[in-house]
């Protein structure tokens, strides 16, 4: 197969009032028909989101702002691109930002690289949908929770006595171990 795909680098840099260094990164491969809904959604996935009731819009370099229309109610800003557009738009060496939650401010900069590539040497297949196949750095909780029931405010619970003595006995190093 011929390098039709794009590969795009999206990198955390801001959100829920914190910025980001070093950034976390994914690298996703799509194709030029996909389109920016699904790159959101794929972005979303692969940066660990699962609250996705949020308006979410990606902004290019040249002040285009495109975003799934019908979840603005009609009140989406004036000259805003439906999220159906496909990243036909996008150009090698492209630079583009991908906002998720308008409130929370996850800012993300896209970039698209110089050189197509294979979806099948990059991932082993060819998916339907834009998927991610490089990645690093530690991934926030959306809301900035560190643990169940964290409220912002409560100290951060004890770490058990035996380092995984809390768990079931399920795998090796789990449980309560005997003589602790």
């Amino acid at each position: 197969m011929s390098r039709t795909w794009l590969s795009i680098r999206v990198e955390l840099v801001s959100g829920h009032g914190a910025d980001f260094w070093p950034r976390p990164g994914r690298i996703f491969a799509a194709a030029r028909t996909h389109c920016f809904t699904e790159l959101a959604t794929a972005i979303d996935a692969a940066f660990g989101r699962w609250d996705l009731s949020h308006l979410h819009q990606f902004t290019l370099a040249d002040g285009t702002e495109i975003s799934p229309l019908e979840w603005w109610d009609d009140e989406a800003p004036e000259g805003t691109v439906d999220g159906a557009a496909t990243l036909s738009r996008l150009k090698a060496g492209a630079k583009f930002a991908y906002v998720f939650d308008l409130g929370d401010y996850w800012a993300h900069l896209c970039t698209v690289a110089e050189q197509r590539i294979d979806p099948l040497r990059a991932l082993g297949e060819r998916p339907s949908s834009p998927a991610p196949y490089w990645g690093w750095g530690d991934l926030p909780d959306q809301y900035a929770r560190r643990w169940d029931g964290d409220d912002g405010e409560s100290p951060q619970p004890k770490r058990p006595a035996g380092e995984l003595s809390d768990l079931p006995p399920i795998l090796p190093g789990w449980g309560e171990r005997p003589g602790r």
